[in-house]
């Protein structure tokens, strides 16, 4: 356990129960795993990991491994890969995926791939440290929570982007990606006892909203809109006693949506959120 002093609370002086929460952001979520690296090198490891959409496969690698060993693995694997395996179809596949299956442009089966690399056929209660990550239910149309079972399948379903993967069936219900729900669920992990929170994200949260101009720039707003206000409404209502740290991704996380298959800047992107949180970390004493 690491002491959290300073942050957004009224401040910790015991150990602290120490929660990693990463957010959504598919290829932006590079930083996240500067951020982890910086963390697990200062000798902050978590109690528990919190994950959403593309936070749910870098949480599980933290889950599954918490050292810098591990974290140093997961930025090779996004240096070399990025997005390029996982939306690896050609045009013509892509289309034929679509008029096959009707909702998706590509096939989950190589982030299926990915995710068992990483996790095998372990289930989620069998992890090293506590891991939960969200997904958007259709059938209830609200979240749900993943604590136990198949981690690949829970992975799969918290990373599935509408229109991008086809939903993901477990059991009697249909899932899409954990952003539509929560894509930066500070707010889970003070309810699983967390005193002292890390917030890993893409970027986004640093960049302030400002009212659209142009016809194409509102359904951004609206998007951004509609991921922050749960993260803006849970970061005013903490608890006494909680620090909340978001740290900064040290870049810019501008990006069009539909260059979701551009993995340029990666390495950059993961050195720049690692220099950042490292200085974040210096200045916070922690």
């Amino acid at each position: 356990m690491a002491e959290c002093p300073g942050g957004h609370g009224a401040g910790v002086t015991s150990p602290a129960v120490t929660a990693f929460v990463l957010g959504g952001g598919g290829v932006l979520g590079a930083a996240e795993v500067g951020m982890v690296r910086a963390l697990l090198v200062r000798g902050v490891v978590p109690d528990i990991v919190i994950g959403s959409s593309i936070g749910a496969l870098n949480g599980l690698a933290v889950a599954a491994e918490p050292t810098v060993a591990a974290a140093d693995r997961l930025a090779d694997r996004w240096a070399a890969l990025g997005s390029r395996q996982v939306f690896a179809e050609s045009l013509p596949a892509q289309l034929h995926h679509l008029l096959r299956h009707g909702t998706a442009l590509h096939s989950n089966a190589a982030l299926r791939r990915l995710v068992e690399d990483a996790a095998g056929d372990a289930r989620i209660e069998q992890l090293p440290v506590r891991f939960q990550c969200v997904a958007a239910s259709i059938e209830r149309a609200g979240a749900h929570w993943f604590t136990d079972g198949p981690v690949v399948d829970a992975v799969l379903a918290s990373c599935a982007v509408p229109g991008l993967f086809p939903p993901v069936r477990i059991g009697d219900e249909h899932f899409l990606d954990g952003g539509l729900v929560a894509s930066v669920p500070v707010g889970r992990a003070v309810d699983l006892g967390a005193t002292c929170v890390f917030v890993l994200h893409v970027g986004r949260l640093e960049l302030p909203l400002t009212a659209p101009t142009r016809p194409w720039d509102v359904a951004t707003v609206a998007f951004e809109i509609a991921r922050r206000h749960q993260f803006v409404d849970e970061m005013a209502r903490l608890p006494a006693g909680v620090d909340v740290h978001v740290l900064p991704t040290g870049g810019s996380a501008t990006q069009p949506p539909w260059r979701y298959r551009n993995a340029a800047g990666v390495r950059r992107r993961i050195d720049d959120a690692f220099a950042a949180t490292t200085g974040f970390l210096d200045r916070a004493g922690l």
